[in-house]
């Protein structure tokens, strides 16, 4: 799951004819613009075979320039998606404590991975490479449990415990699940609205382990440290 609102302009149409440089290639200028010339080798070449030379080959810019937009190839298909978490976190923190627990959660998700219509297929490119490329699954754990730390973080301001707690990790691995599980649909239903997908798999977790949930931290007061 990434989020890359934001991100997505108007690649230079020669950026996409070729992985060498050539005269009069116009040299990319935006991490957004580098990503889509790196998916477009990524389309033609698979992910794997491509290397981060031809990407800034492609793109008209040196390797050294390369890096200041990307630390790794791996790190290409996640887009802004630590300024994405960041506005989550935002986005939680702005709720008042009337709101329940399992309410803010699901509507900061849904929020987070809410794509505007323009942008959908692109999107889409995004979620099959990262969820269906093996060699990107290592890489994704890290993504992964920085996602689930900004939900166990308001998950702890809510109730009072530390972040490894019990609660806000079982909380926040649940919601990770969850969300994954709706991209797997959305991939493999193409007229599926992702956002109508993620609000009814949010719901159902909320109707079916809110309370549960929820009660982990006072369950916790009594039980053993949580496992690390």
């Amino acid at each position: 799951m990434t989020q890359g609102r934001g991100e997505v302009t108007t690649v230079p149409q020669a950026a996409d004819s070729g992985t060498g440089s050539r005269v009069g290639r116009k040299r990319v200028t935006s991490r957004a613009e580098l990503e889509h010339v790196a998916f477009g080798l990524f389309g033609r070449q698979g992910f794997e075979q491509t290397t981060v030379d031809d990407i800034a080959a492609a793109a008209g810019i040196g390797r050294r320039t390369f890096f200041r937009y990307f630390p790794s190839k791996n790190d290409v298909p996640w887009g802004n998606f630590d300024e994405g978490l960041e506005r989550m976190r935002i986005r939680l923190r702005s709720f008042p404590m009337s709101t329940p627990l399992m309410d803010a959660i699901r509507e900061a998700v849904v929020d987070f991975n809410r794509v505007p219509a323009e942008q959908i297929g692109w999107h889409r490119r995004r979620m099959e490479l990262l969820l269906r490329t093996p060699t990107l699954q290592a890489h994704s754990t890290l993504r992964y449990a920085a996602w689930r730390q900004v939900i166990a973080d308001f998950v702890a301001e809510r109730t009072g415990q530390a972040p490894d707690a019990l609660a806000p990790r079982t909380i926040g691995y649940v919601a990770l699940g969850v969300a994954l599980a709706a991209y797997e649909h959305w991939l493999l239903a193409a007229d599926a609205d992702l956002s109508e997908l993620l609000e009814g798999a949010m719901r159902q977790l909320d109707a079916a382990f809110g309370n549960d949930l929820a009660a982990l931290g006072n369950a916790e007061a009594t039980a053993a440290p949580a496992f690390h």
